[in-house]
């Protein structure tokens, strides 16, 4: 089975804005790792953002915003859209190197969310669409799924053979 790239966050890694992680309890996680098939990233961290970090949203577009220049990654106070790219490119550097050609990202966030993200104005509020990590991954082949759809990720893997 080929390698899986997946948000360290979810593996237990404090490596979240907040400092803390939201590791995902599932058989096939578990399985998985014993395996050596998970390689970790946190694209916000590899893009040279400190543990912790004001929290980050995209301003409309979400990430494919991003790479068209259309849109920015604020935090409250500044444009963080720089530390998000390089980010982004060292998660897909680490993917091509490694052959991935799946990932299970991190939902709702600006780096990893695949379904939706934050609105971008603060409100805690959802809309479609998907992070700047999660962007280029699929601009560049890799199928990324959200922690909440670790079937249609395992049917994707499964199919690959």
């Amino acid at each position: 089975m080929e390698k899986i790239l997946i948000s360290a966050c979810l593996l237990g890694q404090p490596v979240r804005y907040d400092g803390r992680s939201c590791p995902f309890e599932c058989s096939l996680i578990n399985l998985w790792q014993a395996k050596g098939l998970l390689v970790p990233v946190c694209p916000e961290m590899d893009g040279g953002l400190p543990v912790p970090r004001p929290p980050a949203e995209i301003s409309f577009g979400g990430g494919p915003g991003v790479w068209a220049g259309k849109a920015r990654v604020m935090t409250g106070q500044a444009d963080v859209t720089q530390f998000f790219i390089k980010g982004a490119q060292a998660a897909l550097d680490k993917a091509l190197s490694c052959g991935i050609k799946t990932a299970l990202l991190k939902q709702k966030s600006p780096s990893c969310g695949s379904c939706r993200i934050y609105d971008g104005c603060f409100s805690r509020s959802l809309v479609d669409g998907m992070g700047v990590t999660t962007a280029l991954l699929r601009q560049n082949g890799i199928l990324v799924f959200g922690e909440d759809q670790i079937d249609l990720l395992s049917r994707a893997i499964a199919n690959q053979k």
